[in-house]
């Protein structure tokens, strides 16, 4: 169940409340990826102390590895890794697109080839959920066509199709005690195919709704555009995921374009390069500039790794190959995300989101624009 606590009146921004079996997330909320039962370089008490609300787990990815015999044996997927808040699991539909060159779309699922050693998995919406169903996870996604962004439009239909004929069948599946479905809306750019895809869906009565289809290659105004033609055909009583995003100042903008729910790889997969976040943007810890800087990587941050490390010092880290290195930024970039959200909420409680929206944008520089700086200044 969904709950609309507060609206923005300066936008489509939201403060909600899900319910799920295991407890109550509160809305905007980032969720940290756990693709293979761990969120990279974190521990469960790392990510409890930061304010982790819930976790992302794969369906594809887990069936594989370490299988759902082990993940049963172990009492579902929460006793495996020892994670007693909520988990949301994606349905594989994603490997549809990521994993195009491996695999072939049929009319009642999809034929891959294991990315780890070649051997057939058949996936589609049975298969989908009943996997699903055994992770025992509290909010399981429908199996799902996510077509490239510059799809033609007769693919995009074609695909458009599958994934409401898959969603009504994933509707009808078993699910696991209290677990809650989400439907996914796809239909790239294409307005008449999002309102067709969002508003079929919407008959179907799910738990909540996915917009797909975004951070798949597109340019960034493309991806925000999706949201919008998507948005206004989702129920307002229904909590709404923004699948696959995105950086800080996205997710201030996507909250308010109305989107409640969102995950991304980033802040785990850029800190592995030596990448920080920062209120002002993202810096290469790595660099020389740093090399004597004693200051946190943000000031006034609370996470674990601004509280006790210096930039210098982590730095150093990074540059004699520490794993520390990379954890440290790793809990700092997580940290931020999860941070960014708590405050998105303080803010829609005390209806000063729309200061807090233009304060963010004016001090956030985009990684495009430090890269167009720096190349403009090399010249």
């Amino acid at each position: 169940m969904f709950e609309l606590l507060a609206t923005d009146s300066h936008s489509r921004a939201r403060r909600g409340r899900l319910h799920t079996r295991r407890g109550i997330v509160e809305t905007p909320v980032f969720m940290p990826v756990g693709t293979q039962a761990s969120v990279k370089a974190l521990d469960r008490r790392e990510l409890e102390e930061m304010g982790t609300q819930i976790l992302l787990g794969n369906t594809y990815h887990l069936s594989i590895r370490p299988g759902m015999e082990i993940i049963q044996q172990a009492g579902g997927l929460h006793r495996f890794m020892n994670w007693n808040r909520p988990i949301l699991t994606d349905s594989g539909g994603f490997q549809v697109f990521s994993l195009g060159k491996i695999r072939k779309i049929r009319e009642h699922g999809v034929d891959f080839r294991s990315h780890l050693d070649g051997s057939a998995i058949f996936l589609g919406p049975k298969e989908s959920m009943a996997i699903q169903r055994q992770l025992g996870s509290d909010i399981a996604m429908v199996f799902d066509e996510c077509p490239p962004h510059d799809a033609p439009r007769e693919d995009v239909f074609r695909a458009v199709k599958r994934t409401l004929r898959w969603a009504a069948e994933c509707r009808e599946q078993p699910r696991a005690e209290g677990q809650q479905v989400f439907g996914i809306v796809q239909g790239t750019q294409l307005p008449e195919l999002r309102k067709k895809c969002a508003e079929e869906l919407a008959a179907m009565d799910f738990d909540g709704y996915a917009i797909g289809g975004v951070s798949v290659g597109e340019p960034e105004p493309e991806m925000m555009r999706a949201i919008e033609i998507t948005e206004p055909h989702l129920p307002t009583g229904k909590a709404r995921y923004a699948m696959g995003l995105g950086t800080p100042a996205q997710l201030v903008e996507l909250v308010a374009r109305g989107v409640d729910m969102f995950d991304c790889v980033l802040p785990t997969r850029v800190a592995r390069n030596g990448t920080a976040f920062t209120r002002k943007g993202t810096f290469a810890i790595k660099g020389g500039a740093v090399k004597a800087d004693f200051g946190p990587i943000q000031e006034g941050c609370p996470c674990f790794a601004c509280r006790n490390h210096t930039r210098a010092y982590i730095r150093h880290l990074l540059n004699v190959n520490e794993i520390l290195g990379l954890r440290l930024v790793s809990i700092h970039n997580s940290h931020f995300f999860l941070l960014i959200m708590e405050e998105i909420r303080t803010h829609l409680e005390r209806g000063t989101f729309a200061e807090y929206r233009r304060e963010f944008a004016a001090q956030y520089v985009p990684t495009s624009k430090v890269r167009a700086a720096r190349a403009a200044a090399e010249r």
